[in-house]
């Protein structure tokens, strides 16, 4: 006789509970993707249209745009030289962002990083190549830290706005440097553009092996890494996002948000400032007006654009990075400014922030609790 056997027995309150565990929240994770994605979709459009009001054909403008970024290896590998610095600028961005800060000053920090960096080389001329190289990098992540950390500071102790104290910091920024790379550093030789001593071919940083991209892409890709570490897998990182969640409850709970505020914007600083140090080792050679390209700026686009999350900073700064690439081929193909791109960004940018206010109002995104 075989056994009655009844219904298969229903998953225990256990097994649901681990199910629920860990089902990724595919709804939350969607929504980041879709709604800055067509954030850019709209952006695109409505710069055909504006590209069309002037005889240009708007679908000859997003192909040269693709080929200049990413049709053949030379693009791609101009697109992956330009997303190094604004995967660092961004972090300037993102990481104060889990504080619940704006900081927009990623232009200046690179700056005074790419001015420490420099300094640094020029009065180590007989020291081995990695010494310096490795001194150049330190110095050009306390000199950016210092910066981002001092609009940090004037907000938490003087009530000083960051975003504007942190703008304002970039044009002072700016302002050394025209002094210094006109005045007492400047390098004799120097006439039609003014710089700095070369900081010597021995001491430049070369390219990743088999292409034209230099490391500081990799440098970026492992800052991007560990800040996502350090905000979504520490105790720290909890720590900053409660403060930047409620800092009421966070000074309840006994949490030194001073320390947190003056860590993270010296860490982000350090990210910019390390973006300055490579453009000096890796592209410039010495410190010239040409160090301020707006990569700090576009940084803030990238950090927005990515929702502030470290990791999703990687794929939007090759995006931008691929933008800005194309400008070369736009003017030789389609005759229109280089800076057309910059109107790019800008229209993305209005998009993107505008859009903000749509996350949380398509059921489709939201999660099920049953």
């Amino acid at each position: 006789m075989k056994a009655d056997v009844g219904p298969p027995l229903a998953p225990t309150a256990a097994k649901l509970s681990l199910r629920a565990a860990w089902r990724p929240n595919i709804g939350g994770t969607a929504e980041y993707v879709v709604i800055p994605a067509l954030a850019i979709v709209v952006s695109l459009a409505l710069f055909g249209i504006f590209v069309a009001l002037f005889g240009k054909n708007p679908l000859d403008l997003y192909y040269y745009m693709y080929l200049g970024a990413f049709g053949t290896w030379f693009s791609w590998q101009n697109t992956l030289t330009r997303a190094a610095p604004l995967i660092l600028t961004a972090l300037c961005t993102a990481l104060p962002a889990q504080l619940g800060m704006v900081i927009i000053g990623g232009e200046g920090a690179l700056l005074m990083g790419a001015l420490t960096a420099t300094s640094l080389a020029l009065v180590m001329p007989a020291a081995p190549p990695l010494v310096v190289q490795i001194g150049m990098a330190c110095a050009g992540m306390i000199g950016g830290g210092l910066w981002i950390m001092l609009a940090g500071a004037l907000r938490q102790y003087r009530g000083v706005n960051e975003t504007i104290s942190s703008l304002l910091l970039v044009y002072i920024a700016l302002a050394i440097l025209n002094f210094l790379v006109e005045g007492p550093m400047r390098d004799p030789t120097s006439l039609n553009k003014p710089s700095t001593r070369s900081i010597g071919a021995a001491n430049m940083i070369g390219n990743i092996p088999g292409t034209e991209v230099h490391w500081g892409l990799v440098f970026g890709l492992i800052a991007a890494v560990l800040s996502y570490i350090l905000i979504y897998h520490t105790v720290f990182g909890f720590a900053a996002r409660v403060a930047g969640g409620n800092i009421r409850a966070a000074k309840v709970v006994g949490l030194s948000v001073g320390k947190l505020v003056l860590i993270t914007c010296f860490l982000a600083g350090a990210a910019a400032g390390l973006a300055g140090m490579m453009e000096v080792a890796a592209v410039q050679g010495a410190a010239n007006a040409n160090l301020a390209a707006g990569y700090g700026f576009t940084g803030i686009l990238v950090a927005f654009l990515a929702r502030q999350n470290p990791l999703a900073v990687i794929p939007v700064a090759v995006l931008l990075g691929g933008i800005g690439a194309s400008d070369g081929l736009l003017q030789r193909r389609l005759d229109m400014p280089d800076a057309s791109v910059l109107v790019l960004q800008g229209v993305i940018f209005l998009i993107v922030l505008a859009s903000d206010s749509l996350y949380g109002r398509f059921s489709i995104f939201k999660r099920k609790t049953s």
